[in-house]
C-alpha cells in the first residue's frame, strides 16, 4: 500500500538535497502534491484562500501551480470584441512584484524572450489589468489581441519568475542586515509545479536551462527546491543540468495512495514508455508467463525502435531470413480476428519466439545492458 500526499510530502519536505526533481503523468497528482507540500510548510490561517492570501511575504515558500495561473483570468469583451483584457486578482504577492518592485519591464523582456519579441504586454495604471499587442517598431501597435493558452501560461511563468530571481538575489547577501529588503528572510522553500504547459519544445528547453542556471546561483544552504512535471524534455534538462538533486516518479495507485520512486538516471533510463514494454516482457519471460498479447507489445516496442532509428517499416529490424516467418507470426497474434482461432495459451514455440525476438531486438540496436 502507498502513501497519501501529505506524507509523500512530509517526506519531501524532512529531504536535505537541495533540489528534489519528480516527474509524474498528468492526473497523477502533481498539483495536489504541491498544495500538501505548500499546507505543510505554511498552514493557512482563518479565511485564507489561494486567491487572497494575508500575506506572500515572511513565509517559508513561495510557490507556482494551477492557482497561481488562476490570478490572471480573461475578460474577452464579448460585447464589442475589440480589447480582450487579461485581468489580475490583486493580492500581496502581485502588488509587490508590479507596484514595489516595478517589475513589469523585466517581466515583458522574459516574455517576449519565451515567445515573440513583438508580442507586447500592455499594463494599466494600477496593474490590475494587461492587454497584449504586435508592436510594429513605428510606435504603432496591433489591435489587442488574445494570446494563445500557451503564451498566458508563459505570461504567468514570467511573473513568478521574476519573484523567484529577486528572492534568490537577495539571499544571496549573507548578511540580512546588507541586504535591499528581509521579505524573504524566512523563505526556506520553492515549490514549482508544471511551467511548461503548452510551450513548444526550444522555449521549454530555453525556459529549462534559464530555471535551471538561476537554481544553480542560489547561493543560500537553507533553501531548497521541488520541481515537478509531466514533460520528458523539461525533465531531462533539468536533470542533466543540475547536479545536486533527487529524482522520483510520482504514481497513483488503485487504491487512491500514492508511490513516490526515486529514480536514477533521465527519463530514457527510468520512466520511458518503451522501457515499460521491455520490462514487461522481460518479466513475462522470466516468470515463463508470455501470454498473447506480449506479441502486441513486442511488436510495438519494435515498432518505436524503428521509429527511433529511421527505418520506413519495424520488420526490417527482424532477423535476417527469418523476416517473414516471424512477421507473419506477430501479426497474426496482434490482429487475429477469428475467435476461432485464439488461444489462451502461447504454445511453447510461440514463447521462444517472443524470447529470441526481444533478444535480437535489445543485442542489435543498441539498448543498454547492465553489466
Amino acid at each position: 500500500m502507498g502513501k497519501s500526499l501529505n506524507e509523500i510530502a512530509q517526506d519531501l519536505k524532512d529531504n536535505d538535497k537541495k533540489v528534489q526533481l519528480i516527474y509524474a503523468f498528468n492526473g497523477n497528482g502533481k498539483t495536489r502534491l504541491s498544495r500538501e507540500y505548500r499546507l505543510l510548510v505554511a498552514p493557512k490561517v482563518y479565511g485564507d484562500t489561494e486567491l487572497e492570501e494575508s500575506e506572500v511575504f515572511s513565509k517559508k515558500i513561495i510557490y507556482y501551480n494551477a492557482f497561481t495561473e488562476d490570478l490572471f483570468y480573461w475578460n474577452n469583451d464579448l460585447e464589442k470584441d475589440v480589447e480582450p483584457k487579461l485581468l489580475i486578482h490583486p493580492n500581496s504577492f502581485t502588488r509587490w512584484i508590479f507596484e514595489e518592485q516595478g517589475q513589469d519591464r523585466n517581466i515583458i523582456t522574459k516574455f517576449q524572450h519565451y515567445s515573440d519579441e513583438k508580442l507586447t504586454p500592455n499594463f494599466n495604471e494600477d496593474f490590475t489589468e494587461v492587454t497584449f499587442s504586435y508592436e510594429r517598431g513605428n510606435n504603432e501597435h496591433s489591435h489587442y489581441i488574445k494570446i494563445s493558452k500557451g503564451e498566458e501560461s508563459n505570461f504567468v511563468w514570467c511573473v513568478f519568475y521574476s519573484l523567484l530571481e529577486q528572492a534568490i538575489n537577495v539571499l544571496n547577501v549573507a548578511e540580512p542586515s546588507d541586504r535591499e529588503t528581509n521579505q524573504f528572510d524566512q523563505l526556506e522553500y520553492v515549490f514549482i509545479d508544471d511551467p511548461v504547459t503548452s510551450l513548444d519544445d526550444n522555449h521549454l528547453i530555453q525556459l529549462a536551462v534559464d530555471l535551471a542556471q538561476l537554481i544553480k546561483r542560489s547561493e543560500s544552504r537553507t533553501l531548497k527546491f521541488v520541481i515537478t512535471t509531466h514533460n520528458p524534455i523539461f525533465y531531462n534538462v533539468l536533470y542533466n543540468e543540475l547536479k545536486t538533486k533527487t529524482c522520483y516518479m510520482l504514481n497513483r495507485e488503485e487504491d487512491g495512495t500514492f508511490e513516490l520512486k526515486e529514480k536514477n538516471g533521465d527519463s530514457n533510463n527510468s520512466f520511458s514508455y518503451h522501457l515499460h514494454l521491455k520490462k514487461t516482457i522481460e518479466e513475462a519471460i522470466e516468470n515463463n508467463q508470455v501470454q498473447k498479447y506480449h506479441f502486441t507489445l513486442l511488436r510495438n516496442l519494435y515498432e518505436k525502435t524503428a521509429s527511433f532509428l529511421g527505418f520506413p517499416k519495424w520488420s526490417e529490424l527482424l532477423p535476417d531470413n527469418k523476416e517473414t516467418y516471424y512477421n507473419r507470426i506477430i501479426q497474426f497474434t496482434s490482429h487475429s480476428t477469428l475467435a476461432g482461432e485464439s488461444v489462451a495459451e502461447p504454445s511453447p514455440q510461440e514463447k521462444q519466439t517472443v524470447r529470441l525476438l526481444l533478444e535480437h531486438l535489445t543485442s542489435n540496436y543498441s539498448f543498454w545492458k547492465k553489466v
